[in-house]
């Protein structure tokens, strides 16, 4: 049945998107905030989608821990899920992508017309600098900037491997950063289609103030997320052996 529920959501995913990328092309030509709009729209239908025909939910914990203003929020990264739950959960978010997302047709249009933050990671240093200058940008612009630290999806308990751009943006911005834990993983596996029913938990843990030197900083995001992620991880291991 899961297999199944899997696959009927594939279909409703690919049909919903290819209705809705081709009815909102108009909003290219429009003010940014409009496709911003867009992309919440769709990504609003698919989280109801993920709900209602595979079981996936969601459960947010620390919602007060997330400021109301620019900030940086810097989230685990386990599924495909991740970045459609921020763009529903985060206030009009400037969300970090890889460059090449944005050669897509229609989806990289519509990320660039929204204000997405594009990186080439094998640029080097003109990555980082490129980085920190759309960075400010979106703070001037009020907006909550949102990175996968790790930069791609990790699997549930692959050891971390944090990249600098969290670093350059929390050291050059003067924001708060708010770390993010999650299990999305488990029930979103990255490279698979099997949806998994269950609740994934989104939480968003104290912010770290501006102020501290590059080295203290990744310590201090890193000592945040994986203790955290971890928890999740092992409290919803344990209901999914229950379960079986």
């Amino acid at each position: 049945m899961t297999a199944l529920r899997s696959l009927a959501y594939q279909l409703y995913l690919y049909t919903a998107s290819a209705i809705i990328t081709l009815g909102a092309l108009p909003l290219l030509v429009l003010p940014r905030r409009f496709t911003g709009a867009g992309i919440r729209f769709w990504s609003r239908v698919q989280l109801w989608g993920a709900a209602h025909i595979t079981g996936v939910r969601y459960e947010i914990r620390g919602q007060e821990n997330l400021p109301d203003g620019p900030c940086l929020i810097a989230s685990k990264h386990q599924s495909m899920w991740d970045t459609i739950f921020w763009a529903v959960a985060a206030k009009d978010p400037a969300i970090v992508l890889k460059q090449e997302l944005t050669y897509i047709p229609l989806y990289g249009w519509y990320a660039l017309k929204a204000g997405m933050i594009s990186i080439n990671r094998g640029s080097g240093p003109s990555a980082i600098r490129k980085l920190v200058r759309q960075g400010r940008r979106a703070v001037a612009e009020g907006r909550p900037i949102v990175i996968f630290p790790e930069g791609s999806r990790m699997a549930p308990g692959a050891p971390p491997a944090y990249k600098p751009g969290a670093a350059a943006l929390y050291t050059h911005l003067d924001i708060p950063c708010v770390p993010v834990a999650l299990n999305s993983g488990l029930y979103w596996a990255r490279r698979a289609m099997k949806r998994q029913p269950g609740t994934i938990v989104v939480e968003i843990l104290p912010p770290i103030e501006p102020g501290l030197k590059r080295r203290d900083f990744m310590a201090r995001l890193e000592g945040a997320i994986e203790p955290a992620t971890q928890k999740l991880v092992e409290e919803a291991q344990q209901t999914l052996s229950y379960r079986d």
